[in-house]
Formats: structure tokens, C-alpha cells, sequence
């Protein structure tokens, strides 16, 4: 047999080039649009807060306007009057009864504020750490009055309020608004997410209720107490149905109602809006004191295990 050779494959010369990739014109490299992307991101929430920061702002800013000008200044302040002035300030404490007013407010809301976060947090240890039988259903009925509006038990307490003789007294102000479900709640839920293990320690070391309750966990629910007070205090300083039906006279109405009674009296806007200033100072003071006791209360509910 005779044998065919085949034949010899062609040497290449030269080395396969391959052509480039040219970009193409006018585009900006990924990382950059996701940067331009996120910088337009950012300016229109920047922006959209800006414009609801300013009509928010903007009745506290005429408060404060109209509570500094002159009572010949225009109702309605379309600019800053060329002079300011505290007249309206000073004058307004010798308006009515303003400053007991101020006093009943401040009475009915620090006290609340003190009795609604012990009750509250003795009644949410019980439920949270504690086993007794009909436990759920304590704890679940208390949530069910949260969706009873005050204004289907208004009459009721009223009764029962001037039946002891409470109206027109402190007591009968303040005791009907001490049973406060919503903080019973929160506060439970922030005890029941506590390590086991510091209680089992308290429990072995001897500790009884009383020493764990405010020994341990007192000083661990202190975020979620400062965020409660906050928002009692504020409840109890603007509340106003509750106090008008029970302060039914002057001694007795608190600054909310007081407030509203000078609508009916002759007293200027400017003085009007003096004393809504002053009526806001307390509330700018307490959740300065306590607004980073609500960035801690956050960020530990964040936090598990």
C-alpha cells in the first residue's frame, strides 16, 4: 500500500489580533451613572423635605411672629414687623388666671407622667415575666380598650368622677388618665425581649420581685420609660376634652382650656399667641432633655439576642 501524506497545514506569519472594543461615544462609565443616579436621588428627598419642613414650620414661625409684634401689628404676618417686643409676653400673666393655669397643666402632666410609667411597668413585668392562669387574657383585654375611643366612655367617667366629688379637684383631673393601655403594651414588649439569664442570676442570688423589678429591670427599660414620658406629657399637656368637661371652673381649668376661653373674652391675637408660645416651651424643653433616650429606645429594639 502505498501511503499519501497529507499536506502541511499553512504557518501563520503573524499572530491572530483581535479587534478592540471601542466604547462608544458619549457614555459614561457604570459607576459613574450609578453615582449621578444617587446624587439626583438625594437632591429631590432633600429638596421634598425642605418644602414639608416649611409648611410645617411655618404656624410655629407666625406664633412666634405674632406673639413678639405689637398689639397695632397686622393679624396676619405677612413680614417680620420692623419692631419686636416681650410686652405681649409679660402682659398675658396678668390675663385671667393665666399663671394657675400654667400650674394645673404642669400638675396634671408631670403627675401623670410619674404614676402612668410605674403603674404601667409594674403591670407589663407581671404580664412579661410572670406565669399565672388567665394571663393572655389580661394582657389581650387591655390591648381591646385601646380601640375604645374616650369619647364612648366620657359620660361614664363623669359620672363616676362626680360621684366622689371630684369635680372641679386635681384628683378627679388626674385619675380617670392613669390606666394607660398603650404604655402597658410597649412596655411589655420591651421587657419580654430581656435576656433569661439576668433574671435566672437575680434568682439565684436571692433577689426577690421587688429588688429585680428595680434593680434590673428598671434600669434596662430606662429608653423605652424616657420615649414613653415624652409622649404622656404631651398627651396629658394638650389634652383638652377631659379638662373642659371636669374643670368647670376657673381654679381648676388647665392652660388648654384656658387658651380657650380667651376666644371669648377680649383679649388681643397677639396676646393669644403669647401665651400659645409659652404653652409650647415646655413641651421643646422635654423632648430636648429626653429625644436622645428616643434614639437609644430605637436602636436597642433593634438589636435581639
Amino acid at each position: 500500500m502505498t501511503s499519501t501524506s497529507l499536506p502541511d497545514a499553512p504557518q501563520l506569519t503573524e499572530p491572530l489580533r483581535r479587534t478592540p472594543k471601542v466604547p462608544a461615544q458619549h457614555q459614561a462609565p457604570p459607576r459613574a451613572r450609578r453615582k449621578s443616579a444617587r446624587r439626583r436621588s438625594q437632591l429631590w428627598l432633600v429638596s421634598t423635605l425642605v418644602v414639608v419642613s416649611l409648611f410645617t414650620i411655618a404656624p410655629l414661625l407666625a406664633v412666634i411672629v405674632l406673639a413678639l409684634s405689637p398689639e397695632d401689628a397686622p393679624t396676619i404676618p405677612y413680614a417680620v414687623p420692623a419692631s419686636l417686643t416681650l410686652d405681649n409676653i409679660i402682659r398675658i400673666f396678668n390675663v385671667g388666671e393665666f399663671p394657675l393655669w400654667l400650674w394645673n397643666s404642669f400638675l396634671y402632666s408631670s403627675i401623670s407622667v410619674v404614676v402612668v410609667l410605674l403603674t404601667a411597668s409594674m403591670a407589663a413585668y407581671a404580664l412579661a415575666r410572670k406565669r399565672f392562669p388567665g394571663r393572655n387574657a389580661v394582657l389581650w383585654t387591655i390591648v381591646a380598650t385601646l380601640m375604645v375611643p374616650m369619647q364612648a366612655t366620657l359620660i361614664p367617667t363623669f359620672i363616676l368622677v362626680a360621684g366622689m366629688g371630684g369635680v372641679n379637684t386635681m384628683w378627679g383631673l388626674i385619675l380617670p388618665t392613669l390606666a394607660n393601655a398603650q404604655a402597658v403594651f410597649l412596655i411589655r414588649q420591651f421587657i419580654r425581649d430581656l435576656p433569661d439569664e439576668l433574671f435566672d442570676a437575680a434568682r439565684i442570688d436571692g433577689a426577690g420581685e421587688w429588688r429585680t423589678f428595680a434593680g434590673i429591670v428598671l434600669p434596662l427599660i430606662r429608653p423605652v420609660l424616657a420615649t414613653l414620658a415624652i409622649f404622656v406629657f404631651l398627651w396629658h399637656w394638650n389634652d383638652l376634652l377631659w379638662p373642659l368637661v371636669v374643670g368647670q371652673s376657673d381654679a381648676a381649668r388647665t392652660l388648654t382650656v384656658g387658651l380657650a376661653t380667651l376666644n371669648t373674652e377680649t383679649v388681643s391675637t397677639a396676646n393669644i399667641m403669647a401665651a400659645a408660645l409659652i404653652s409650647f416651651i415646655p413641651c421643646l424643653v422635654i423632648f430636648v432633655l429626653l429625644q436622645r433616650h428616643i434614639v437609644a429606645s430605637i436602636t436597642s429594639s433593634g438589636v435581639k439576642g
